[in-house]
């Protein structure tokens, strides 16, 4: 059996669909494209993907993962090109690589996220931030199904600074630009959990709501504050396989 890893996209309008939404695409672009998948046992079996970590609803995302397992071999990029010519323009797979490791989902440890706050000034975005930064913790609250929870949004924040304006703004209007690095912990701290630590501390309130989208995720580097690319461990591994497979033809005997 084999596993392949694949990166896509939530884009534009596409931003908006929810996960079970894109589940259904998905299996729909895996019938399309004829992909030989495996399948669960039991009564009502299943295609046995695996989705790692999804975004919420109405964020848009460049960095969402998923592996599939196949009953036939079949090259990545191929495939990757076949299930993104089945799937609509937003959903993009823009990466695949074969998996050659285990534990794709405890890679990502960590999401790095653009926050743009149309018609908020950037000096008062910055002032924000400071205040965010600088505070040693930040109580939120969320709505969950038992009632509000309220949670300290400050130490999942690896990072949190603003960014130049953009220079391509459809009006005039101010604009603010955040860059965002957060651990996944639990409970999951969310950018609008961030979004609503900036209220908190600095009462910065974006009077339209921000357009949120997830740059990538990976391995928390906790150093240097980097998240590095979660299926770079694939690669390598197959790279390293291809180069042993060509030094074992080069000393097999003529």
């Amino acid at each position: 059996m084999q596993r392949i890893r694949l990166r896509y996209t939530k884009r534009g309008r596409l931003r908006f669909t929810s996960h079970r939404d894109f589940q259904r695409a998905f299996e729909r672009a895996l019938r399309r494209a004829e992909v030989p998948m495996a399948y669960s046992a039991g009564f009502t079996p299943h295609p046995k993907v695996s989705y790692a970590n999804a975004a919420p609803t109405g964020t848009g995302s460049e960095a969402e993962y998923l592996e599939i397992a196949l009953t036939a071999a079949r090259e990545p990029e191929k495939l990757r090109l076949l299930l993104d010519e089945s799937l609509p323009t937003g959903l993009d797979i823009v990466d695949a690589v074969e998996a050659r490791t285990s534990g794709l989902a405890d890679r990502l440890t960590a999401s790095v996220w653009e926050l743009r706050l149309d018609g908020v000034d950037p000096a008062d975005a910055r002032r924000a931030v400071q205040a965010f930064n600088t505070a040693e913790s930040v109580e939120v609250q969320r709505m969950t199904k038992n009632g509000v929870r309220t949670f300290d949004a400050r130490p999942a924040v690896v990072r949190l600074e603003t960014q130049s304006e953009m220079a391509d703004r459809p009006t005039d209007q101010p604009c603010a630009i955040l860059r965002l690095v957060v651990r996944h912990v639990t409970p999951a701290v969310r950018p609008d959990d961030v979004l609503s630590g900036l209220r908190a501390v600095a009462d910065l309130a974006p009077p339209v709501p921000a357009a949120v989208t997830r740059l990538a995720q990976g391995l928390l580097d906790e150093e240097t504050g980097a998240v590095t690319d979660p299926l770079a461990p694939d690669r390598e591994a197959a790279e390293a396989f291809s180069t042993a497979d060509a030094t074992a033809a080069a000393k097999a005997p003529a």
